[in-house]
This record gives C-alpha cells, structure tokens and sequence, in this order.
C-alpha cells in the first residue's frame, strides 16, 4: 500500500479527508493499463510526445470506462493475463483523457469513479467541485432562519476539516428563503476569516458529498460588521470556532 492508497482509503471512511486525498492524487503517479509506441513488455515510463493506448472497460450498464489504479499491486489484482501498464502522473492521465469516465481501482474494496465534470473541476481547481460566485444584483428580501432538519454529517464533516485551515475564524449555519423566487430554500453556510478561498474550495467538496439529498449550500463570507445574511448568521452563533 503506497500513501496514495491509504488517502483513498481515509476518504472512503470520513469525507473531511476527502481533500486530502485529492491533493495526494494530483500529486501521485498512477498506473494505467496500456502501451505507448515504445517497445512492449512490463511498465513504462510516459514520455513526451509518445504516442498512447489505453484499455476501455465497460461498465454494468454498458457505458466506456478508463481503468487506473494507486499502485501496481492493485492493477494486478484487476486483470486475468498479464499486460503492458503504464505509470504516468494522475494531472497527466486527466489531461489527456479529459471529457471520459474514469475508475480508480475497479475490482478493489476501495475505488471511486471520476466523471468528466470532476476531473474538470480537479485540473483547474485541485478539488472535485467548483465553487461558482455570484454577485446578488439588487437588494432581496429572503426568510432566514435554522433549518428544521439539521444536516448533522455535513456539520460534523466541517467541523473536521475546518482546524486544517488557520485561515478560517469561525463557520456558521442558517437555511435562506426567497419567496418570490420559487426556489427551494438553501442551507448557508459563512465562513469568517481572511484568505478563505482554498479553505471554501476544500468545504465545497466535503459538502457535495455530506449535503442531504437534493439540498442546495450556498457559501458566503462574514464579515465581523456586516449585516443582511452575514449579520443573521453571527448572531445565530458559530458550529465552528478556531
């Protein structure tokens, strides 16, 4: 087991490591059944410009699949005769493969498939998730308050990723209503500190995966003077103080 292997497996268990298993796979080389134009036989090594195959699988509905793996052992483990297989960067694999379906670790206890707005999200952010701004263009009136069914797991998840970020302050929780829209309310979730972005980058990736079923979380800064949402939240109190 490599440490690639051991952050999946930390993943699999707790989602506040989930970022850090990220971090770990664009930093990691992988393995991947396939060849290059280079001679056959046992593992290679990409090199620039060569020219490459990769094995297709199929999944249980039929759809194409992109094997890869953490480390050789696991390959291994995952293929019935033996195979050329190559070990390249994850950041290399993504880009060259962007837009397809790929599966860490197929026919293993502990693998994950990366669909193609993932791997999107994870060459241009280091994250499975993109956390999109918005600039509210006029004055909205909203309902806000707590939410009747606490999200207890994304909470708890937070509350284990937020001390790996100095940066962040405090963190605090309120469901927001518009009436007039017809949108379905959303939880919010503020985040109180300075150079918040990576921080919010990691927390929107735990919440994808923590959120109840269907509920919109929406991020916003507190500021220690502010009013509106950022008010209401600071006087609701923090789930989260460093």
């Amino acid at each position: 087991m490599n440490a690639l292997h051991a952050a999946l497996i930390d993943a699999s268990h707790e989602a506040a490591k989930r970022p850090a298993f990220y971090k770990a796979l664009m930093e990691a080389d992988v393995f991947v059944i396939g060849h290059t134009d280079q001679p056959d036989g046992g593992e290679h090594s990409l090199q620039a410009g060569a020219k490459v195959s990769l094995a297709n699988w199929e999944k249980a509905d039929g759809s194409p699949v992109i094997p890869f793996f953490t480390h050789l052992e696991a390959l291994q483990r995952a293929i019935d005769a033996e195979t050329s297989y190559l070990s390249l960067p994850a950041r290399s694999l993504f880009e060259m493969t962007r837009g397809t379906t790929l599966f860490l670790n197929p026919k293993s206890d502990y693998g994950k498939e990366f669909v193609p707005h993932e791997i999107d999200a994870l060459l241009e952010t280091g994250m499975n998730q993109q956390v999109e701004s918005r600039v509210v263009e006029k004055e909205t009136q909203v309902l806000l308050g707590q939410p009747a069914e606490y999200p207890t797991a994304m909470v708890e998840a937070l509350r284990q990723l937020l001390p790996s970020h100095p940066s962040v302050q405090a963190a605090y929780l309120c469901l927001m209503h518009d009436p007039e829209s017809g949108d379905k309310p959303t939880l919010v979730v503020g985040f109180e500190g300075k150079a918040l972005d990576q921080a919010m980058r990691e927390a929107g990736s735990v919440v994808v995966d923590t959120a109840p079923d269907n509920q919109p979380v929406d991020f916003v800064v507190v500021d220690e003077h502010g009013s509106g949402v950022g008010g209401y939240l600071r006087e609701s109190g923090a789930f989260y103080q460093a």
